[in-house]
């Protein structure tokens, strides 16, 4: 009579690792740029005081949402990889 299989947990995929490298350098650029939104003035009700504001608010817009979703596809991934059996 052979021992049942054992589980052991899979590793992390290439393309798993891949979305988590991309995912989170855009979500912290985003996060950064939010920041400076804020410490440089805020906004008014015309929007950010600044050039750089508007700059800003643009970039972390567009990067915030992106990488958040970006993240969850990873983090999603990741679990989904750890419950492979290798």
């Amino acid at each position: 009579m052979t021992a049942p299989a054992q589980r052991v947990p899979g590793r992390m995929r290439k393309d798993t690792r891949a979305i988590l490298r991309v995912a989170a350098p855009i979500w912290l650029v985003g996060m950064a740029c939010w920041l400076f939104v804020a410490l440089s003035g805020g906004l008014t009700k015309h929007g950010p005081t600044t050039p750089w504001g508007w700059i800003c608010l643009m970039v972390g817009l567009g990067c915030v949402p992106t990488g958040s979703l970006f993240l969850l596809l990873g983090i999603g991934k990741y679990f989904e990889d750890r419950k492979r059996v290798s």
